[in-house]
């Protein structure tokens, strides 16, 4: 299996609902380095897992939407705890809708999973991992 990943970041701020969650159930920000695996089985014609360059630009578009964003105030999150588990998820939804839009390229129909991690610091990231 070979993989390619691309890498941003986003800042955003958000609040949780549930004791569980201490106190970050205030407001408060994040700012998350975002890592995003390409899969497939085999290099396409030019030895390609996909173009890093359209990868990187896709990525960055992707988060632009909530880069900079209160995510409490977003009516697609209303009433939804924005973990960074959740929010790997919402990433990959999107980068996968990407992909099936082609906007990664037509080579880029091959690929056979995304995998997209968030790291919220140094010692604490989550990831989400889906098949395309």
């Amino acid at each position: 299996m070979y993989a390619l990943t691309v890498r941003d970041h986003v800042m955003i701020a958000h609040s949780f609902t549930g004791q569980i969650f201490g106190p970050a159930q205030k407001l408060h920000g994040a700012t998350y380095v975002v890592d995003v695996s390409f899969e497939r089985e085999q290099l396409d014609d030019d030895d390609l897992v996909v173009d890093i360059g359209l990868a990187s630009d896709v990525l960055k578009k992707v988060l632009a939407h909530i880069n900079m964003q209160n995510l409490d105030e977003m009516e697609e999150f209303r009433g939804r705890n924005t973990t960074t588990e959740f929010m790997a998820r919402h990433i990959f939804d999107r980068m996968s809708q990407a992909v099936k839009n082609g906007d990664l390229g037509e080579g880029a129909r091959a690929l056979t999973a995304i995998k997209v991690t968030l790291a919220e610091s140094h010692i604490a990231w989550a990831s989400y991992r889906g098949q395309l």
